[in-house]
């Protein structure tokens, strides 16, 4: 008989170990490709999702070469998520190879991608990176000759402006609703309280950035940042392309070199997830500082950067804290609040 208390105890302490489980369980196991996602997910889902990014945190999607275990993840998952715009040209085929059959959310679907110039291929004029709304292309459509990593003209990294991040939002919220029906009103809560806090963090760059004088160009790793440049009203100049598989040419390194004297660029900045060498040539060769780091494809492993909304914050300071004029407000928000052809208002 005085065994039966030390048994009970053990049982109930076996029952309380064993709901961790049992929870994570019932949660919706969703897989997406890279960390800005995942990110994005957890904040819709809250407690209802299991988010398992096969692209972590300061990692590159851009050059990932899937696993076994990848596919296993899949074919076990709820719900999966991708960017699209070939921005993972290898997720398509991973899926193919996993046999996934459930729900599948491509983020960027409903976004007007951005198409690159010829100037941007050659990375020596960037100028018309920022107002460039002349082409038309939804999801992976007249990209389909261009394997492997390469995006082709397209750039797909909407995320980098935060009114198009409302459409990923948006298309989060459908994919979960689709996989747990049963807590929509949980997963549609989630996104008002979200996409509240995305407009807030958009006013707060508009209101950084405007500090900047107009016709800053701004020098980074790859070219990660022409939706931003288009929402925001910088320059972007790069040594690499769209995807950072690519390594610069001689030649591109060279006028890329001439465009910095020539529009009197004031900084240079790293990314996290590429190589730094590139940057620091040209820090050597033209007498530039490297004023910071900068966040596109990769959440940072901790600090503010670590989510996708901190991530822009950081990146928003960064460049305010370089480029900024005291009391300057040359962009003025009437310059760049505009009804663009994405559907949403800056």
């Amino acid at each position: 008989m005085r065994l039966s208390h030390p048994v009970a105890l053990l049982a109930g302490v076996s029952t309380l170990l064993a709901l961790p489980a049992a929870l994570a369980a019932e949660r919706v196991q969703v897989v997406t490709s890279f960390s800005i996602l995942a990110d994005m997910i957890e904040n819709v889902g809250g407690e209802h999702v299991q988010v398992t990014a096969l692209v972590g945190p300061d990692s590159d999607a851009h050059v990932y070469s899937p696993r076994p275990t990848d596919a296993r993840a899949l074919a076990e998952a709820d719900l999966v998520v991708f960017n699209g715009l070939q921005f993972e040209g290898w997720m398509e085929r991973l899926i193919d190879a996993s046999d996934f059959t459930g729900p599948l959310v491509v983020a960027t679907d409903g976004i007007e991608a951005r198409i690159a110039t010829a100037e941007d291929d050659g990375h020596d004029d960037h100028e018309d990176n920022a107002h460039d709304h002349g082409h038309e292309a939804h999801g992976d459509e007249g990209n389909e000759a261009h394997n492997g990593h390469n995006h082709g003209p397209i750039d797909p990294h909407a995320w980098q402006d935060l009114g198009m991040g409302q459409v990923y939002v948006a298309n989060i919220l459908e994919g979960l609703i689709e996989a747990d029906p049963d807590n929509s009103a949980a997963y549609g809560a989630g996104a008002e309280r979200y996409l509240k806090e995305v407009a807030a963090v958009d006013r707060e760059l508009r209101e950084l950035l405007g500090e900047i004088p107009a016709g800053t160009s701004v020098i980074t790793g790859h070219d990660s940042f022409g939706h931003f440049a288009r929402a925001y009203g910088l320059t972007f100049l790069s040594p690499q392309g769209l995807s950072t598989e690519a390594e610069p040419s001689a030649a591109n390194m060279a006028r890329l070199i001439d465009v910095i004297r020539e529009e009197n660029v004031q900084a240079l900045f790293h990314e996290n997830m590429t190589s730094p060498a590139m940057i620091d040539q040209l820090a050597e060769e033209t007498g530039l500082p490297v004023a910071g780091t900068l966040y596109a494809d990769a959440l940072a492993s901790d600090g503010e950067a670590s989510s996708w909304l901190g991530m822009m914050r950081h990146n928003a300071r960064t460049l305010h804290d370089a480029l900024a004029e005291p009391g300057h407000d040359d962009h003025g928000n009437d310059d760049h609040e505009h009804d663009d052809d994405h559907g949403h208002s800056h």
